[in-house]
């Protein structure tokens, strides 16, 4: 393990994560990321908090998660099940939030397929108000 990656500040760790350090601290008190205990303030730490390798591997997972569409609710519980090794739960919410997805990107799709009906009926010119403004205002 690099030494970089084993006596990080928070500032070092929110930069490894490609957060900020608030963020780090929001996530600390949601209790997704552990507080390390803060050293006396004599000897070369200072009293400065140091974070490590893992808590960069967690918060890096906190971010991939979130990329992934999932709570922090979720994410709390998807840490918790990878501690207990609880495949069954953590394959349960993987399931759930790809129906979610799914649902999303059929609207999504439903939302294009509209806007391309009314940007052809724009396009196709005509009398009167522009279809597109009539269909938001309706």
């Amino acid at each position: 393990m690099s030494p970089a990656l084993s006596n990080m500040t928070i500032a070092r760790l929110a930069e490894a994560g490609g957060v900020g350090v608030e963020t780090v601290r929001y996530y600390q008190r949601r209790g997704l990321l552990p507080t390390p205990p803060r050293p006396d303030g004599s000897g070369s730490g200072g009293g400065v908090r140091r974070y490590g390798a893992e808590d960069a591997r967690r918060l890096r997972f906190i971010r991939s998660a979130q990329a992934a569409g999932f709570t922090l609710e979720q994410i709390s519980e998807l840490l918790a099940l990878d501690a207990g090794e609880d495949r069954g739960r953590a394959l349960a919410l993987a399931q759930a939030r790809l129906g979610e997805l799914d649902a999303r990107i059929a609207e999504l799709e439903a939302a294009r397929a509209a806007l391309r009906r009314l940007a052809g009926a724009c396009a196709g010119g005509g009398k009167g108000p522009c279809p597109i403004i009539a269909a938001f205002e309706a």
